[in-house]
């Protein structure tokens, strides 16, 4: 199945939850999110089935836990991001992202360093 990296104000409040304290056991998970956001047993579990459903997570055996890490989501959430409003392109992310302002010497130096590695691991 593949991942929806777009995922509600709601849905998202409750992976954060999953991954501070995963593996959780499901009625754990319950009780946590009706802690947390006063959610009952039914929001919390129809909750979590639209991230079951979206590829996010899973439940097995009454034990939840997410199909990926906070930063590999994140990291899908920021390419559907660039796709959707750059059409795919990181050079027009970029532009737009420092606008009139230029990037400091300190984030060019980070973004060379980025490249950098990237183009090592190429090859």
């Amino acid at each position: 199945m593949k991942t929806n990296f777009r995922l509600t104000n709601a849905e998202m409040k409750l992976a954060e939850l999953i991954w501070d304290n995963e593996p959780v056991a499901s009625m754990e998970l319950v009780k946590l999110a009706g802690h947390a956001f006063g959610w009952k047993k039914s929001t919390a579990f129809s909750v979590l089935k639209a991230l079951i459903n979206k590829g996010v997570a899973q439940n097995i055996n009454s034990v939840v836990s997410m199909l990926h890490t906070k930063e590999q989501f994140i990291s899908g959430q920021s390419q559907n991001y660039v796709d959707d409003m750059f059409e795919g392109s990181l050079p027009k992310f970029i532009a737009a992202f420092f606008g009139d302002k230029p990037p400091t010497p300190q984030q060019a130096a980070e973004i060379r360093t980025m490249i950098d590695d990237y183009e090592k691991r190429r090859t």
